[in-house]
């Protein structure tokens, strides 16, 4: 087995967690309050995960901006996601906001210069159907 797959596979069941709870924590309270306690459970996260390493953080300025430029877009993202879910069904906003590789592919495409192929570009095609189909 590929060394990725394993952390793959747990990424994907984590995040499919990750897309259902806000769903339930939307029914008992505001988006902006379920982002609180989600942010406090991200700093929970964040230091079991920091404690094996004796909590060590590296700094680099341009390391640190990116990073922070994730967290800032992260509970952003989140907060738009909690409102959608106030409102709309688990299913419909959970696979529209999955869509979301779309972006990072072409900002892949136009700022890193990743080449992109024809098959990738059919795959955006039905995406973007996807998307139409979703909303309407």
């Amino acid at each position: 087995m590929d060394s990725w797959f394993l952390p793959a596979l747990l990424s994907l069941v984590i995040f499919g967690l990750w897309g259902f709870f806000p769903k339930l924590a939307v029914n008992y309270m505001s988006p902006q309050s379920s982002l609180i306690y989600q942010a406090i459970g991200g700093f929970v996260a964040v230091i079991i995960v920091l404690a094996p390493a004796g909590l060590k953080v590296e700094a680099h300025p341009m390391g640190m901006l990116y990073a922070a430029l994730t967290g800032a877009t992260g509970i952003f993202g989140t907060l738009f996601y909690f409102m959608a879910l106030r409102h709309g069904s688990v299913s419909v906003v959970s696979t529209m906001a999955a869509l979301y590789p779309i972006i990072t592919i072409l900002l892949a495409v136009v700022i890193l210069r990743e080449p992109i192929t024809a098959k990738q570009v059919i795959g955006f095609v039905f995406a973007f159907i996807a998307i139409i189909f979703l909303a309407s």
